[in-house]
């Protein structure tokens, strides 16, 4: 092992993750915030923690149908977190629109303006089903960063 890996995994911290809200029912919110908050489910035992800024964050949670009202902020937002990034759609919304899809106000899946690497379906999804695609998303940024997980 060469002097730069060695340094390189040394320098590593832990994960942090940043919520977008796209324009939800709230019901995957309340599950997000399950995550955080109930130490049975708590996301703080793999290594990561939730930040308030995205320039602070490594992995981005996305919730609701992307609206046409909020389609700009959220793609500004995401530009916003530095690379390397990781992005998961939480919920059904997100991956297809849900039962909101081809609304008038619904631009659309997340995945036509952002590329995500992890999908948890449900409407809304299981805190089990979340932590388990964090434990995903946090493996992709650790190979993003030219580390094996």
């Amino acid at each position: 092992m060469s002097l730069d890996t060695i340094l390189k995994k040394l320098s590593v911290r832990s994960p942090w993750l940043f919520r977008i809200n796209a324009g939800s029912c709230n019901g995957c919110d309340v599950e997000l915030a399950t995550t955080a908050c109930i130490p049975r489910y708590d996301v703080e035992r793999f290594g990561c923690r939730y930040c308030g800024s995205p320039r602070h964050a490594d992995i981005v949670l996305i919730t609701g149908p992307l609206t046409t009202k909020v389609c700009d902020r959220v793609l500004r937002v995401w530009h916003d977190i530095p690379e390397p990034k990781v992005t998961v759609a939480v919920g059904i919304c997100p991956i297809s629109g849900g039962v909101f899809r081809e609304g008038y106000s619904i631009k659309g899946p997340i995945d036509r303006y952002i590329p995500v690497d992890v999908n948890v379906p449900g409407c809304p999804p299981r805190p089990q089903a979340i932590l388990e695609s964090v434990v995903l998303a946090r493996s992709i940024w650790l190979k993003k960063l030219g580390l094996e997980a």
